[in-house]
């Protein structure tokens, strides 16, 4: 109970000082929100700055958002100005959350496999071929990705949709983008661990009792071999969760990278502090989730565990 109440306090710190952090920054960065109402009135800018709280020092804006979000309510946005930031959100999240889900499963599903597969075939052709495909996946960022895909399969081909939200073509081409480089990781670290595990000693001592290669690999390599794999998960969703403004900015998606974008040019600070506080939130309950399920694969792990 004890360690967690402690993780439990430790996230909501953590998401404090992330907002904190954000909120500052914000108030910081040149420009404001009402900047392109410089020419209106004097009466009517004062106006816009006491709907939203603009007119009062600092720490009282900060201690009013702090409070508001603590009820549950994140505010106006600025850029929106008939929809408040947790209905923006709403819309908004599970459409990122299917991006960004399917975007994972893909790379698990390809990256493991030919991940095996190269560590099976080490040193020939194939593990030659598969390793510098997961280098070039790596090295080509999702901002030029996106438009490649769009120009082959969209413009090219006409198979997909360039852009756009609607039926399950307009997830193919997003997807994949987010999952390429998430994919060749997980191919490289696939193969790394499980080089790493096929030499070890109890597995040489199972190997000359005469299992077959295939019971070795599936009952004995592959579960301490995707240890690192686990542990990369957390990483791994970061990366999409960055990946995504791009992603959903070239594809026109109306999803949370988005709102972040756009929320960031205009100065909506409640929109771009409630994309923040979200995100963060979801990291930190996925981090927990990664840490509970190494532990189930591990019992070191938990034996660990004060």
């Amino acid at each position: 109970m004890k360690r967690v109440l402690g993780r439990l306090a430790e996230a909501l710190l953590t998401l404090w000082l992330l907002a904190t952090l954000c909120f500052v920054l914000l108030r910081a960065a040149p420009g404001g929100p009402f900047d392109t109402e410089k020419a209106a009135p004097p009466e009517v800018q004062a106006a816009l700055a006491a709907q939203y709280r603009l007119d009062r020092p600092l720490p009282a804006q900060y201690l009013a958002w702090l409070g508001d979000v603590v009820r549950g309510d994140l505010g106006p946005s600025f850029q929106y100005p008939d929809y408040r930031v947790t209905q923006l959100i709403a819309s908004a999240l599970p459409v990122s959350m299917l991006n960004g889900g399917l975007a994972l499963l893909l790379a698990l599903l390809l990256g493991i496999p030919l991940g095996a597969w190269a560590a099976l075939r080490a040193g020939r052709w194939t593990d030659r071929v598969l390793m510098f495909a997961a280098g070039l996946g790596l090295a080509i960022p999702k901002f030029v990705a996106a438009p490649l895909l769009v120009l082959l399969f969209a413009v090219t081909l006409h198979w997909l949709p360039a852009g756009g939200w609607g039926g399950w073509s307009h997830v193919v081409l997003p997807v994949i983008a987010l999952a390429l480089p998430n994919i060749a990781y997980c191919a490289r670290l696939t193969r790394a661990s499980l080089l790493e595990t096929l030499s070890a000693d109890y597995l040489k001592a199972a190997r000359a009792r005469g299992l077959s290669e295939a019971r070795l690999l599936l009952a004995h390599a592959m579960k301490p071999a995707l240890l690192p794999v686990a542990a990369w998960l957390s990483p791994a969703l970061i990366n999409v969760v960055t990946g995504s403004a791009v992603v959903e900015q070239v594809f026109g998606i109306p999803g949370m990278g988005r709102y972040f974008v756009q929320g960031a040019l205009n100065r909506d600070y409640t929109l771009v502090l409630g994309v923040v506080l979200v995100v963060g939130a979801l990291i930190v309950a996925i981090n927990t989730l990664v840490d509970a399920l190494r532990a189930a694969m591990d019992p070191r792990l938990r034996d660990a565990e004060p």
